[in-house]
């Protein structure tokens, strides 16, 4: 079970890089194949969409046939395959296409390791080792970086594109190899549950509304808003960008370290939630407040949104321990969906939202402060609707 999770953590890293990369190749498949930026944006958008929708067949999968079967096979077809399809892709349509196989084969890894976590370990340790993962698995998103970049300089683009679909099938064959199924639930237990069921727990209700706002302000800001927030409002060039992006990247990876063991500290999940994603409530209201308050300043409260909105496996293990053991599968996956779900819903709208404000606009820091409120809004709504939530800590 050990090399199993080793090589599940490897697949997450893959996932973690593929979510992350389209912003480096950027430039290059707009002068070789006309993918502009609005096309890579959509592109984005699908494999966020993708993922998301395949969270519940994902889910009836591993309580079915277990992880082993379904992360190796879905990263190996879909991982792989649609690494290849990007490899030899001639038009945005067919990173349109690569996106979706991608999402699809990434949807698997990460839900696979909180089922084992859920059915082989103690319910205490869930959120620390939730956070492990989760935070090794950060280590993609730098790969997908200044990493990235130099390997396509090196070799170009579709040959590092080929290598990386060999890695993913690599891994996906490990997979098949080394990953144990935990031991199967009695025939009459696991022949039960449903989406139906999921929403009969009352434990989830205020749970999900904060599980589909929390992770979307770091993950959009990251992916998609540093960079034009400190370009055109403090006038940085790349090289800046790209050190205050590693440097949120790297406090949303310490995040998610921190996140995990704190609930056996302080003897409470819902606090430790609460008060965390508050404290990122509250950089996100200074950064609308003062955007242009000074470029050392806006890095510190960018690295504050990342650190506290890494919470993700806190509420995934808050909302984990309502599910009964047939359930599992099902419940995690159901978390995950409302949680990528809700940072593509806000991702899309987002562009639309800021085009909209910085038509007429008086100076450059007003589209970002009205955008910064537009992710803080609903993570306000989360918070106060998560105040009923019922804490548990078994």
């Amino acid at each position: 079970m050990r090399a199993g999770l080793i090589f599940l953590v490897a697949g997450y890293v893959l996932s973690q890089f593929y979510r992350a990369f389209l912003a480096v190749l950027a430039p290059v498949l707009g002068a070789e194949i006309g993918a502009a930026p609005g096309d890579l944006a959509l592109s984005s958008g699908i494999w966020f969409l993708v993922f998301a929708v395949m969270q519940m067949p994902v889910g009836a999968a591993l309580d079915r046939i277990g992880p082993r079967l379904t992360a190796s096979v879905l990263l190996g077809l879909g991982g792989g395959g649609g690494a290849l399809v990007f490899a030899l892709a001639q038009s945005p349509g067919a990173v349109h296409l690569a996106m979706a196989l991608i999402g699809i084969g990434c949807s698997p890894v990460l839900m696979a390791s909180y089922y084992i976590f859920a059915r082989v370990y103690r319910p205490a340790v869930f959120g620390t080792l939730a956070g492990a993962i989760i935070g090794a698995g950060s280590l993609g998103n730098i790969a997908g970086a200044a990493p990235l970049a130099w390997l396509v300089e090196q070799i170009g683009w579709r040959p590092a594109l080929t290598g990386l679909a060999a890695v993913t099938v690599a891994v996906a064959l490990a997979l098949w190899i080394f990953v144990r199924d935990p031991e199967r639930l009695a025939a009459p237990e696991t022949g039960r549950g449903s989406v139906v069921d999921l929403l009969r727990i009352p434990g989830l209700w205020a749970i999900l509304p904060l599980m589909a706002v929390a992770y979307a302000p770091a993950a959009a800001i990251r992916g998609l808003w540093a960079g034009p927030y400190l370009a055109e409002v403090f006038g940085v060039d790349a090289l800046a960008i790209g050190r205050v992006t590693l440097v949120m990247a790297l406090a949303m990876v310490a995040g998610n370290f921190a996140y995990g063991p704190l609930d056996r500290i302080f003897g409470t999940r819902k606090w430790v939630v609460f008060w965390g994603n508050a404290a990122g409530a509250v950089a996100l209201g200074a950064l609308a407040l003062a955007p242009g308050a000074g470029f050392w300043a806006a890095t510190a409260l960018l690295a504050a949104v990342g650190f506290f909105g890494s919470s993700f496996p806190a509420i995934m293990a808050h909302g984990r321990s309502f599910f009964p053991p047939h359930l599992v599968g099902r419940g995690v996956t159901f978390l995950n969906m409302f949680g990528i779900g809700g940072a593509g819903i806000l991702q899309f709208t987002s562009g639309r939202f800021h085009r909209a404000m910085e038509a007429g606009a008086a100076s450059p820091e007003a589209p970002f402060a009205a955008l910064f409120l537009f992710f803080l809004v609903p993570l306000l709504i989360g918070l106060v609707l998560y105040l009923f939530s019922r804490d548990a800590t078994g």
